[in-house]
């Protein structure tokens, strides 16, 4: 592995540690200012709000003037992000961290592009892809056990620890991480965040990828906007067993992107036959994890974290491959749409929730189904975008 390579993981890696932290206890922190279900669904909104703006001008940005200045910026604004809500007093600080934080959120997309960037081929570019989804896996193993125990200990400490993480991560990106664009677009660039988004919708062939990419993302973000409080109600599963919980995930996660993918997944099936597959064991996965029965819950985790991490990393591979001039802006279209969904799924979670606490994931499964039907009739897998 490479230089370059290994430090675009490294910091992929610490950037999904602190997501992995705070997933086990930012639910029950929220709760802790006197808040209702809805106002937990309601951050998460937020956060994709900012990001549904920034997004696709971070992505611009980066084919215009590079990766690694693009990068360097969103890690800082997470760090900032994540102290002033370590450090909230009431509500609307909590508001505002998430909003600092979403405002620059090109972590993940930037890094996408650069593996995309130093990529020989379309498996090879498939194939670095899926390392990220590695990342996610081992920051999902000891990130929530970590979160769990220090969210145990104090609900603030587990979002102070991510705030340094991103600091960290900054400085060693600002010293040790070299750029790879330099095939830079000239092309003038537009502010409206919308721009691009418009575009996607000219273009035969992205257009059926970013819709079947909304309604997956759509109902993922169903359900991580109320997992937490379910696992709770349901089961009584406090902070530290909800840690341990997506710890396991995370192993599943270690093991589909970084052993299966390249020497099974990609080896023996073509990529819209595992597509349609995944798709169909995430909203089997939701639809087990409706039931009140613990063995039909552990079913449908296994179910839709092979679902998520594979259907992932497919459909992000398609859009990286469309176009290496404009990479950057293509996949932060990716992220805004991610974004739209992730405005839109925990409102559908949080209202659904409060209706019945079952509802949430019958409606994620739909989703999924619907992205299913999506996939096909759109044709996505175009001859040019293979």
């Amino acid at each position: 592995m490479s230089k370059t390579k290994s430090l675009i993981l490294f910091t992929v890696f610490i950037d999904i540690l602190g997501i992995g932290i705070v997933i086990p206890v930012l639910p029950f922190f929220v709760k802790s200012f006197g808040t209702s279900d809805f106002m937990v669904t309601a951050l998460f909104a937020t956060y994709a709000l900012c990001a549904f703006i920034s997004a696709p001008i971070l992505g611009a940005l980066s084919d215009r003037i590079g990766r690694r200045p693009i990068l360097i910026v969103s890690i800082i604004s997470s760090s900032i992000g994540w102290f002033i809500f370590a450090g909230a007093q009431n509500i609307i600080f909590l508001f505002t961290g998430r909003i600092i934080d979403g405002l620059a959120a090109g972590n993940i997309t930037t890094a996408q592009s650069y593996l995309s960037d130093i990529s020989t081929d379309e498996k090879d570019r498939t194939s670095n892809l899926g390392l990220i989804g590695a990342m996610f896996g081992i920051g999902l193993i000891i990130g929530p056990l970590v979160g769990g125990v220090l969210g145990a200990v104090n609900h603030t400490l587990p979002f102070y620890i991510v705030g340094a993480l991103a600091f960290v991560n900054a400085i060693l990106a600002f010293f040790f991480l070299p750029e790879t664009h330099h095939k830079r677009t000239k092309e003038k660039m537009s502010m409206n965040p919308l721009s691009p988004i418009f575009k996607a919708f000219t273009h035969p062939v992205i257009l059926p990828i970013m819709f079947a990419w909304f309604l997956f993302n759509t109902a993922i973000s169903i359900q991580q906007s109320v997992f937490a409080l379910y696992l709770n109600r349901v089961f009584g599963i406090n902070e530290l067993g909800s840690g341990l919980l997506f710890t396991g995930v995370g192993v599943l996660i270690l093991i589909n992107q970084l052993f299966l993918l390249k020497k099974f997944w990609l080896a023996r099936f073509q990529r819209n036959t595992l597509l349609n597959w995944m798709l169909v064991a995430l909203g089997v996965g939701f639809l087990f994890t409706s039931t009140p029965w613990g063995i039909m819950l552990g079913i449908g985790v296994i179910l839709t974290t092979f679902g998520q991490s594979l259907g992932r990393t497919i459909m992000t591979g398609l859009v990286s491959g469309l176009d290496a001039v404009k990479r950057g802006e293509n996949l932060g279209t990716m992220n805004a749409f991610a974004s739209l969904a992730m405005i839109l799924g925990p409102f559908i979670g949080g209202l659904l929730f409060s209706i019945n606490i079952h509802y949430s994931f019958i409606a994620a499964g739909i989703f999924s189904l619907i992205a299913l039907w999506a996939v096909n009739a759109g044709k996505i897998f175009h001859k040019k975008t293979t």
